[in-house]
């Protein structure tokens, strides 16, 4: 980070496949109503669990944004 103000937003990205997957698809959606995302922080990871099985990956991640100048 070089000079500017910077904020961090914490979402929940979700996917059927993987973790990895998971943390794709929050970024992407993420992007598409923040702009100069920056970077990602994962807090958090865990599942959903059906009938004995893993159903969905879940993880919390935090993304940095530049903040427009004024």
């Amino acid at each position: 980070m070089s000079g500017g103000v910077y904020k961090m937003a914490e979402i929940v990205g979700t996917s059927p496949d993987s973790f990895a997957d998971a943390v794709k698809e929050g970024v992407k959606r993420a992007g598409k109503t923040l702009r100069n995302l920056g970077w990602f922080e994962v807090v958090d990871q865990r599942g959903l669990i059906k009938d004995g099985k893993v159903a969905e990956f879940q993880v919390t991640i935090k993304v940095g944004f530049k903040l427009d100048e004024a």
